[in-house]
């Protein structure tokens, strides 16, 4: 990643395309141009977020987005339509993006064809929402940790769990920045205290290894939930992350609340070693799908404590501050702002 599909040439600005952020969960969808609006590096004519769940593939939600556009205003626009910009979880490999989050296999050339594409390119998501947070203002973020002095003109670490584990690095640089994707959420997962190790002896039996997301992430947080109840020997009876939040944030469940606790104690844990691992002294902003919702839980829970607990690095972490953000339309925009950016100048195939 990033993947084209097409050989290069140059394109207009002025031309609508498609961009797409594509999740386990969620697929959100835009028609853009790349004209700037007073905040961001495009104007966002029309939107859409569809359950993957509820669609075939990948091509019948962008079909069926590009079907509503007469009916929202822009059938004059339908018809010159033919590039696209597909943010999506996981990698690249050969033609495929590989995920097993993804509720469907997606094939770059199938897709392609089956669009009319002339050009389509394929990036990461968290490196479409890393992209997109250089032109985030303080009033869309949330405070987890805060620091005395702004954070420095470095490296921003962008990571966040949600139906995976999501991680990318933007390095700022003289008018123009550049995203380094990662597949962090796949580092083995490190018990921070007995109960965790207690924990990760459940995790691993019956498999040969235990990923960070295999704790933080949606199914991640299912599985602490399951692991908690045979070490506390009560039965399980929650069935979805959505149930075990709601039961701890309520106090309705002491597996459940033990389960968001350990949850937040290892994301701190986590986000420490990649603040460190990256240099990110430009700051920390977490995204997915689950940290909105247990925002006041998190302010509250072990996760500075833990991210802060680094030995003789923790002077340093003192000065990364750590924000939310709702991830949104970001990856949208993120992902057309990245393809006007990287992708200007190259040829494209005429349409098919």
């Amino acid at each position: 990643m990033p993947q084209s599909s097409a050989p290069s040439g140059a394109h207009d600005r002025g031309e609508p395309f498609l961009a797409a952020d594509v999740g386990g969960t969620h697929a959100r969808i835009g028609l853009v141009l790349g004209t700037p609006t007073e905040r961001y590096p495009v104007s966002l004519l029309h939107y859409h977020r569809y359950h993957c769940a509820d669609w075939a593939d990948l091509g019948s939600v962008l079909r069926d987005f590009m079907g509503q556009l007469p009916s929202a205003g822009h059938a004059a626009l339908a018809g010159r339509v033919h590039r696209c910009v597909v943010a999506s979880a996981g990698v690249v490999l050969d033609d495929r993006i590989v995920n097993e989050n993804l509720p469907w296999p997606v094939s770059i050339g199938a897709l392609r064809e089956q669009l009319r594409l002339a050009q389509l390119e394929v990036i990461n998501d968290f490196e479409a929402v890393a992209w997109a947070t250089q032109f985030l203002g303080a009033d869309e973020t949330l405070p987890v940790i805060d620091t005395a002095q702004p954070a420095s003109h470095g490296p921003v670490l962008v990571m966040g769990p949600g139906t995976g584990l999501g991680s990318a690095v933007l390095l700022p640089r003289d008018g123009h920045a550049q995203v380094l994707p990662t597949e962090a959420g796949q580092i083995a997962l490190a018990p921070g205290n007995e109960r965790e190790i207690e924990i990760l002896r459940v995790l691993a039996r019956g498999r040969a290894y235990v990923s960070c997301e295999d704790a933080l992430s949606g199914p991640g947080l299912l599985n602490l939930y399951h692991a908690l109840c045979e070490l506390r020997g009560t039965p399980v009876s929650l069935m979805t992350p959505a149930e075990i939040t709601g039961a701890a944030l309520a106090g309705h469940d002491a597996a459940a609340l033990e389960a968001l606790e350990v949850f937040c104690g290892l994301l701190g844990s986590f986000t420490g070693d990649l603040a460190m691992l990256y240099g990110a002294s430009g700051g920390v902003f977490l995204a997915g799908g689950i940290l909105p919702q247990i925002h006041a839980f998190l302010r509250t829970s072990s996760f500075a404590q833990r991210y802060f607990n680094k030995g003789v690095m923790r002077a340093y972490l003192q000065k990364v501050p750590v924000r939310l953000i709702e991830h949104g339309q970001l990856g949208v925009i993120g992902a057309a702002g990245w393809f006007l950016e990287e992708r200007q100048g190259e040829q494209t195939m005429p349409p098919l």
